[in-house]
């Protein structure tokens, strides 16, 4: 199974919220995932990252692929 660390899309119309998941990369975007291992609102100002570390690196050495916005707020939080 490949896993993704992906965002998964929330809130109401024209107010996005994210959550961090990890989810199997054949699923939809915001269909059935694995973990929630963060969230992401770009609301504020600035922006909210909120990410479990431990839980993060657990995966990404596990082999899941982070999707490129992921990768960004993984290395903004210093997680690579």
């Amino acid at each position: 199974m490949a896993t993704a660390i992906r965002l998964a899309r929330r809130g109401s119309e024209k107010h996005p919220t994210y959550r961090i998941v990890v989810a199997d990369s054949r699923r939809p975007r915001d269909g059935r995932f694995i973990e929630t291992i963060g969230y992401y609102n770009p609301q504020h100002e600035p922006s909210i990252i909120e990410v479990d570390e431990a839980k993060a690196k657990q995966w990404l050495e596990c082999g899941a692929q982070p999707s490129d916005t992921v990768r960004k707020l993984l290395s903004l939080k210093g997680i690579s």
